[in-house]
């Protein structure tokens, strides 16, 4: 019998904790009449309400569902690169604990995977969300596309099937690299399942704009060299401009049409450049901080306890 990994992240889940793993269960009994298992492997992320207690529940009724407990919160893709640290199955996905990835999608995506696909993925097709946080999706996706790969689904995807093949190399990620993107970065052609994102009815979303933002700035300066090409470009523009002002200065001053310049243009120039070369360095910062980050060979979490 194949088995099924799926990891699920926890922070502040509590409320839902008890429904996902009820229909987690139907989805079980499910795959069972295919001749297929399934591995539950819950990482309490640092969760300051009752989710440990819930997850704590669920071991009782079935022993053989795996809880990791993080001493702190590190963040969701620590959290799910820990899970994968303790994947067994033939096969091993993500799934969010707020319940707006239907579970029931794990059955479409299994019968997918026994036929031979090594890399199943959910492209939300649309989204129950509020109109800032689809504005935000939006752009994200976009610049994704122009920025990493032209043939990133357009709506996104937060739930993929992945084959244990791929799994040595996702357990391997570096610290700021984004999971999802990495799998789909391996060129493993993903066979795409289209669905609608359902609204939260539980809890209320940890996932800030300040951490979408940073999740955000790791995939682009992690799978792009766009923004280098970008300095190097204003870089060079500037530079041209800079050069043909000056020559037009030099051949004014020998022709004796030097006008005096004006404080107002000077300050203006040397504003606009130094706003340039801050935002330069502060990007090439970026890049520094990433690689001090991997280089210091720091662990991307401590496990607390596994129950």
């Amino acid at each position: 019998m194949k088995i099924i990994s799926v990891v699920v992240p926890v922070y502040f889940n509590e409320p839902s904790i008890p429904i996902l793993f009820e229909r987690l269960q139907v989805v079980g009994r499910e795959l069972a009449k295919r001749n297929l298992g399934l591995q539950l492997i819950f990482v309490d992320d640092g969760s300051g309400d009752n989710s440990l207690a819930e997850l704590l529940k669920i071991k009782k009724q079935d022993q053989a569902v795996k809880v990791i407990k993080l001493t702190r919160n590190f963040g969701s893709i620590h959290a799910i690169k820990t899970g994968f640290q303790y994947v067994t199955g033939d096969g091993f996905m993500v799934l969010a604990a707020d319940l707006q990835d239907p579970p029931e999608l794990i059955l479409e995506m299994a019968d997918a995977w026994v036929n031979g696909e090594k890399f199943v993925i959910c492209e939300r097709a649309d989204r129950d969300d509020p109109p800032l946080t689809k504005l935000f999706a939006a752009i994200y996706y976009k610049v994704v596309i122009f920025a990493v790969d032209e043939s990133y689904p357009k709506g996104g995807f937060d739930l993929a099937l992945m084959d244990k093949c791929m799994l040595p190399h996702m357990q391997k990620s570096g610290k700021n690299v984004y999971t999802l993107l990495y799998a789909y970065w391996l060129g493993f052609k993903p066979f795409v399942i289209k669905y609608k994102r359902e609204k939260r009815q539980h809890g209320e979303s940890k996932w800030t704009f300040g951490k979408k933002l940073k999740v955000f700035i790791d995939i682009l300066l992690g799978f792009s060299y766009a923004p280098i090409r970008i300095i190097s470009a204003i870089g060079l523009i500037v530079s041209v401009l800079s050069f043909t002002y000056g020559l037009i200065v030099v051949i004014n001053a020998l022709a004796g049409n030097m006008v005096m310049p004006g404080f107002a243009t000077i300050t203006a120039l040397i504003t606009f450049l130094l706003g340039i070369i801050i935002i330069m360095l502060g990007i090439i910062g970026e890049y520094l901080w990433r690689i001090l980050d991997e280089t210091q060979s720091r662990p991307e979490s401590v496990v607390d306890e596994i129950y």
